[in-house]
Formats: structure tokens, C-alpha cells, sequence
């Protein structure tokens, strides 16, 4: 359930937990934001709800696109289409555009404006996602899935620039929260919608149905979005309320500045080391579930159905742990780390998942560990607005980013050889196993108290040295 451009610079993030939430007392957790969000959306209007419908929308058909190659690895495997080693560099060049369109999609996004910018990031991977069907050999997937992942990469910075365009500050987390969790609804419809496709129309016309998904969507955006002031529906009173924030400075951090702080390589390299591990699940675990438990594709929807529900657990529960110890007074150092190394313990049973002695043991220990992924998600993404000012949040974010994406893309790799020459799982889930607690440990060394960057001086922002 399982994420960052320059777009995302230009979001007013939070500097720390208690920014992002109303002043209540409990306002930090999730149900306090939403009972807020229904009182105040009774005054104002709920305009900015339609918009937040069409982002989570948008991320849901983001993940189904991408999800169905892992689905159909197997069936595509029998049909002699590639080889371990061939589908790791497919893996690979979707990664890599990916890692690409980080560095790009936001300053299209400030380019186009998110209302043509989303739309043509949408075109792009919903057009790549049907030219699968068009191709049968490695080279062909590969060109089609570096294509969607250019595509794919647009996907959260404009996310992330409608919610700081169509909400104010107290509400984003919030916003935020319920479009990300179209990624999990995602990877859900693709574990039901894809067997069935592929068993009733064949796998060609699976790659052309869920990617035509994304024309309706474009369909749905361009007739319903505006800027805010440009909104016909939008009342005054709601247009004042998402300006209501005071109007603070908006300046841009360059990466070049961030790069010799620990804290910004504390953040990286936790992204480098564990995001990898959340993409070994999505575009490996039909393939382990076949491959060690015989779990085919008529079959495979329900195991995957119960992985990423828990794994919806797992990403509310992490960031509710740590914001409750930070409501009892525990500091916001304590409270992330000791989160993060709960979630961090959570994962190390999965070393067993390949030796399980029935499937749904498998599923249980893989889904523990999903869930753990994303509570530890939640918590590294926040420390970033825990050490750094909210007009260096996006940037920092941006190199966590591609940090991450480079991470996936050496993991591709790595899976691909370790199963075409042993054949094994165990050796990949031993490292899905321990690589958070040794993140950890980098992140605990590098910043041992969450302490934050001095970018600033008394005149502001530091020159570069």
C-alpha cells in the first residue's frame, strides 16, 4: 500500500504532526480530522469532496494498470514470453521511467496546471497500459512498461498539487489519506477483475479493458475540475474557507541545498532500503503464491483480497500509534522510531512465509508484513515535515522519491537472478525480512533525535556553500 517531484515543493506541508490536524486535543488521528471535515463541510460546501473522489478514483485505476503484469506473470511465463531474468528487466524499465518521470512530472504540473497536466499523465499510461496488448516478447513489454511508467509517475504530484490548491492546511492530511487509499482499492479490483479477464477474453484484451479505464476518468476530470476560483459550483463561503490559511512564504528549497544534510539522507536512504521491499510484493506475490502454494489464477484473488486488506490495516494503525504516544506526551522522536521499530519487528516473520506449511499461513505472514510496510510508510514519510521547514518538505520528499524508485529498480534485478538460478523465495524474503530494522538503524545513526536541519538563518534561507 503501499511514494514525489518538484511538484510537490509547491504544497504548504506541515512541519510537524500537530500542523497537519485542528487544534482539538485528539486531532492528530484520522477519525478527529474526518468528524471535523463532515462539521465543517455542513457550513461551507463539499465541492473539494468531489475533487478528492476523482483523485482517489484516478490512484485506483493508477495501481489496477499497474498491477496486472504481476497478476499475468505466470500465465504469460507458460506462454513462453520470458524467463525469470526477462521479466525482472521488464520490472526493471518500468522502474526506471518511473524514477525519470519523478524528476519531470511536477514542473509539467506547474507547466499545464493540474487540470491538462493530470489529464495528460493519465493519457499516457492509460495508452501504455492497452499497448500491451500489442506486443509478445520482452523487448515489446518492456518498451509498453517504461511507457507506463512515465505515464504512472504524473500520478501523485498532481495528487498532491490539487489537494494544497483545493484545501486548507488542517484538512490535506485528511484529503490526502482517502486518495491514497485508491492504491490499495487498486490492487484489490486487479486481484478480482484481472482472472476473470483473462479466463473469459484472454490476456490481450485484459491489458485493453483496464486501460480503458482511464479514458472515463479523463472524461470525469475534465468536465468536473477547475481551479478553485474558476469552479461555476464552488460557493464563496468554500472558496474562503480553502484560502483560509494565513498566506506564508512559498519559496522553493533546490535539492542542491538539502544534499549535505544528514537529515535529508536519513529520509533517503530509509526510502532507498524499504520502498524496494513494498514492490517485491506487488510484482512478485502471485508468482510466489503459484510457484510455492499452486495457487493459479482462478484462484488467486482471494489470497491477494486478504494481503492488501490487512495491509489497509497496517497503514491507518501506524500512523495512530504514533500520534496517540504523541498525545500522552511522549516526544515526536520517541514516537515515530518506536513505531517504526514495531513496524519494523512486525515484518521479520515473513522470513518464514516461503517455508509456511499451507498457503494461508503464507498469506497471513506476507500480509503482517504488507501492513507493517505501510504503517512504517506513514511514519517516514512524516518525520520528513518532523525536520524540515514546509517550504523543503516537497523537495526532501522528491529525493526520498527517486531514491526509492532506484532502490526498486536494483531489487528487479536481484529477485530476477536469485529466482532463475536457485528457484527459491527464501533468500528474497529473508532480506524483505531484516532490511527495515537495519533502516532503521542508518536513520536512529544519522539522526539520533529527529533534530532539524538548520536550513535557515536569521535573514532566511542559507547560502549554498
Amino acid at each position: 500500500m503501499d511514494k514525489l517531484t518538484d511538484s510537490l515543493e509547491a504544497t504548504s506541508f506541515p512541519k510537524s504532526q500537530s500542523e497537519i490536524a485542528p487544534p482539538q486535543s485528539d486531532a492528530a488521528s484520522v477519525i478527529g480530522a474526518a468528524d471535523v471535515a463532515l462539521h465543517v463541510k455542513t457550513r461551507v460546501g463539499n465541492v473539494r469532496w468531489t475533487i478528492c473522489a476523482l483523485l482517489f478514483f484516478a490512484a485506483t485505476i493508477n495501481y489496477l494498470d499497474r498491477q496486472v503484469i504481476a497478476t499475468l506473470k505466470d500465465t504469460l511465463q507458460s506462454a513462453k514470453v520470458w524467463d525469470e531474468i526477462g521479466y525482472s528487466w521488464v520490472v526493471f524499465a518500468f522502474q526506471t521511467a518511473y524514477a525519470i518521470g519523478l524528476l519531470i512530472a511536477g514542473r509539467v504540473m506547474d507547466w499545464l496546471g493540474t487540470r491538462k497536466g493530470f489529464s495528460l499523465s493519465v493519457l499516457i499510461w492509460s495508452l501504455a497500459a492497452m499497448g500491451h496488448a500489442l506486443v509478445s516478447t520482452v523487448a515489446g513489454f518492456s518498451i509498453a512498461r517504461f511507457a507506463l511508467g512515465l505515464g504512472e509517475s504524473g500520478n501523485f504530484p498532481a495528487s498532491i498539487k490539487t489537494v494544497a490548491e483545493w484545501y486548507p492546511k488542517k484538512e490535506r492530511a485528511l484529503a490526502t489519506g482517502i486518495f491514497n487509499a485508491g492504491t490499495n482499492v487498486g490492487v484489490l479490483v486487479a486481484a478480482v477483475a484481472v482472472p476473470w479477464l483473462t479466463l473469459n477474453f484472454g490476456w490481450r484484451w485484459t491489458f485493453i479493458v483496464t486501460g480503458l479505464t482511464g479514458f472515463v476518468w479523463i472524461t470525469l476530470w475534465l468536465a468536473l475540475y477547475r481551479p478553485p476560483e474558476e469552479h461555476r459550483r464552488l460557493s464563496s463561503r468554500e472558496l474562503a474557507y480553502i484560502r483560509s490559511d494565513p498566506q506564508g512564504s512559498e519559496a522553493r528549497v533546490p535539492w542542491g541545498r538539502l544534499l549535505p544534510y544528514r537529515q535529508t539522507w536519513a529520509f533517503a536512504i530509509g526510502k532507498f532500503m524499504t520502498d524496494p521491499i513494498w514492490w517485491i510484493y506487488l510484482f512478485w506475490l502471485p508468482d510466489f503464491l503459484k510457484k510455492s502454494y499452486g495457487v493459479d489464477l482462478k484462484n488467486i484473488g482471494l489470497p491477494l483480497l486478504i494481503v492488501y486488506l490487512i495491509a489497509d490495516i497496517g497503514s491507518v494503525t501506524g500512523g495512530w500509534i504514533s500520534s496517540s504516544l504523541i498525545k500522552r506526551g511522549v516526544s515526536v522522536n520517541r514516537a515515530r522510531k518506536t513505531t517504526m521499530l514495531v513496524c519494523a519487528l512486525a515484518v521479520v516473520p515473513v522470513v518464514f512465509a516461503a517455508k509456511a506449511s499451507n498457503v494461508w499461513i503464507a498469506v497471513l505472514l506476507v500480509g503482517l508484513a504488507a501492513a507493517a510496510h505501510q504503517g512504517w510508510s506513514a511514519n517516514i514519510f512524516t518525520i520528513t515535515s518532523d525536520m524540515f521547514p514546509r517550504q523543503a518538505v516537497g523537495s526532501v520528499v522528491g529525493i526520498g522519491g527517486m531514491a526509492g524508485a532506484i532502490g526498486g529498480m536494483l531489487i528487479s534485478k536481484i529477485v530476477g537472478y536469485i529466482l532463475q538460478f536457485t528457484g527459491s523465495y527464501v533468500p528474497i524474503f529473508i532480506i524483505a525480512g531484516s532490511t527495515y530494522l537495519i533502516a532503521l538503524l542508518i536513520i536512529h545513526l544519522l539522526v539520533p533525535k529527529l533534530e532539524p536541519a538548520p536550513l535557515f538563518d536569521s535573514e532566511g534561507l542559507k547560502p549554498a556553500t
